[in-house]
């Protein structure tokens, strides 16, 4: 069996963190947490990269990770934008950002032929998630059988700001049951405790500290690209007129999981994500990698 892909979204504009965060130094070297995830990847045993981003960024991301990954995983980049026409849908959308993470998938369409992973660029996720994935891609995935990895979300908060997090029902065979886009989670102070809430229509409702939810680190086989196009013809046809709206993951998900057509296994890590969501979260990521460092974890010089 061909090894994995590790696809990596790194598309997105930061707007919150204020500059292009998917090439920020965080480690003592210049390390930018996609070098921790794609070295994680490399051990775990992925045989290939590949980068979806805007045409614009492919410059300073070839002049980054090609010398540092020449000889050690194969690489290559593809690129998400507006061009609804190679999905077969014939209308133009005025929009300023591109669809979202399952339109961003779909543009690895042409180029991944065998089972893959897909994460973000600014989270950072641990060499166990890597790992564990990597198993269920060589010895278990299959056309109807997919994977999440299952994080706690207890462990994977800011501390600056709300977050969105899809949160995951999980049933006694470990598969998710359902996923809901939480787009405003945070940890708030009531009656003297720290607890957890997500925030909807001005409401809050506390969500338990266990809950187990998606980082965006998904298991999938090609045969989840021509499911995907079928539901954003939809999504588009839908939502043309709003120019907000994003065809996320976690709706595809969703579809086949109540339509039958696949099944999504929960796979649980105790790994503490970390991530830069703002500004503010940098000096605590760069404090995380630090003390994985100084417990050897990783060499201080990644790519020696």
């Amino acid at each position: 069996m061909k090894k994995p892909t590790l696809l990596i979204l790194a598309a997105g504009m930061a707007s919150r963190y204020g500059s292009m965060k998917q090439i920020d130094a965080f480690g003592p070297n210049g390390e930018t947490i996609i070098d921790y995830s794609i070295y994680d990847a490399i051990r775990a045993g992925f045989g290939k990269v590949t980068f979806i981003i805007k045409k614009e960024f492919e410059d300073n991301f070839k002049s980054i990770y090609d010398p540092k990954l020449k000889g050690k995983i194969e690489t290559e980049y593809v690129f998400q934008d507006f061009d609804l026409t190679k999905y077969g849908i014939d209308r133009e959308v005025e929009r300023a950002k591109p669809w979202g993470t399952a339109h961003a998938v779909l543009s690895a369409k042409d180029t991944i032929n065998e089972p893959f992973c897909v994460i973000n660029a600014d989270d950072f996720y641990g060499y166990d998630s890597f790992k564990k994935m990597a198993d269920f891609l060589i010895n278990e995935a299959t056309d109807s059988k997919f994977a999440l990895m299952g994080f706690q979300i207890d462990k994977t908060l800011s501390e600056h700001g709300s977050v969105s997090r899809g949160v995951c029902k999980v049933d006694e065979n470990g598969n998710m049951t359902e996923i809901i886009e939480r787009t405003k989670v945070y940890f708030k102070e009531i009656d003297g405790e720290r607890k957890i809430v997500f925030e909807e229509d001005g409401e809050e409702t506390i969500l338990p500290s266990d809950a187990r939810v998606s980082m965006n680190f998904w298991g999938f086989t090609p045969a989840v690209f021509d499911i995907s196009i079928e539901l954003f013809k939809d999504f588009v046809e839908n939502n043309h007129t709003n120019p907000k709206s994003e065809f996320f993951i976690p709706l595809v998900a969703d579809h086949l999981i109540q339509n039958g057509r696949a099944t999504f296994k929960i796979i649980p890590t105790a790994e503490k994500w970390f991530g830069v969501t703002y500004k503010e979260d940098k000096p605590i990521v760069q404090k995380n990698i630090s003390e994985l460092i100084k417990n050897g974890t990783y060499p201080d010089r990644l790519w020696s």
